[in-house]
C-alpha cells in the first residue's frame, strides 16, 4: 500500500507541474510589450528645422574676502550693478532670473586652513533679439560681471514647433508601416495604439564665451537647429 500511495503522490506532483508549465507561457506573453497578432508596431521620428530667435546668457560675479560677510556684501553691491545694467540695456525684468547665490570657504595650498571666502551670484538673462546678444554680454562684463557663459539658443515658439514635429512623426510612422506591410504581402489598417516616445531635450547650443576683441562686440552666430519628436504607432494588419 505504501508503494501505491507513493506512486499516486508522484503522479499528482507531475500533473501539477505540467499544468503550471502550461499556464506560465500565457502569463509571460501577457506581460510582454510585443504587439498583438495581426498588428504592426513602428516608431516614427519627426523633425522641424528652424533658426533660433531667443538667447539666454548667464552673467555672474565672484568676489573674495577674508570674512564670509564681507565677501557676500561686496558681491551684492557688484551684482546689483550688473542687474541694473542689464535692465538699462533693454532686458525686461521678467526675463531676468537669479540662478544661484553661494558662499564657499577658500583654503590654502595645503587644503587644511581657511584663508578667505568666495561669494558667487549669477543671473540668467533672456535676450529676444539675437542681434543684441553680443552687446548685452558686453554690457554685463562692463558692469562688473566676471563669470559669463552661454548663450543657450532656443525658439520662443518651441511648443508649437514640437507639435508640428509630432504630426510629422505620425506621418513618417505610417509611411514606414505601409512599406513593411507591403513587403509582407499585407494591407495596413487603422491605428490601434499611439504613444509619444521620450526624447531627451536640452539647450540648442551652449558654450563658454571667449573674451571679445577690443572695440568689437562679442560675435554670436545663431546657426540652424532641429526640433525632434518621436512616436510609437501600432497599426492593424489585414
Amino acid at each position: 500500500m505504501k508503494i501505491r500511495n507513493v506512486v499516486w503522490i508522484s503522479a499528482l506532483v507531475l500533473l501539477a507541474s505540467a499544468l503550471a508549465g502550461v499556464g506560465a507561457p500565457r502569463l509571460l506573453r501577457a506581460g510582454t510589450t510585443d504587439p498583438a497578432a495581426g498588428t504592426l508596431s513602428v516608431v516614427g521620428t519627426g523633425v522641424v528645422k528652424t533658426t533660433p530667435d531667443t538667447a539666454t546668457i548667464s552673467a555672474g560675479v565672484v568676489t573674495q574676502a577674508t570674512k564670509a560677510a564681507d565677501a557676500i556684501d561686496a558681491n551684492a553691491t557688484a551684482m546689483t550693478k550688473v542687474i541694473d545694467a542689464l535692465k538699462a540695456s533693454g532686458i525686461d525684468a521678467k526675463d531676468l532670473q537669479t540662478q544661484y547665490v553661494s558662499v564657499d570657504p577658500r583654503y590654502d595650498d595645503t587644503g587644511q586652513n581657511i584663508v578667505g571666502y568666495n561669494a558667487t551670484n549669477s543671473v540668467s538673462a533672456k535676450v529676444r533679439d539675437l542681434a543684441r546678444v553680443g552687446d548685452v554680454i558686453d554690457t554685463a562684463v562692463a558692469a562688473g560681471a566676471n563669470s559669463v557663459s552661454g548663450p543657450s539658443l532656443s525658439r520662443d515658439d518651441q511648443d508649437e514647433l514640437y507639435r508640428d514635429a509630432l504630426e510629422d512623426a505620425v506621418a513618417k510612422a505610417r509611411l514606414k508601416a505601409t512599406s513593411l506591410a507591403r513587403a509582407a504581402g499585407r494591407s495596413l489598417g487603422e491605428i490601434r495604439a499611439l504613444r509619444e516616445e521620450v526624447v531627451s531635450s536640452g539647450p540648442i547650443a551652449f558654450g563658454a564665451l571667449d573674451a571679445k576683441a577690443a572695440g568689437a562686440s562679442t560675435p554670436i552666430e545663431p546657426g540652424r537647429t532641429e526640433v525632434t519628436a518621436s512616436v510609437r504607432v501600432v497599426f492593424a494588419l489585414s
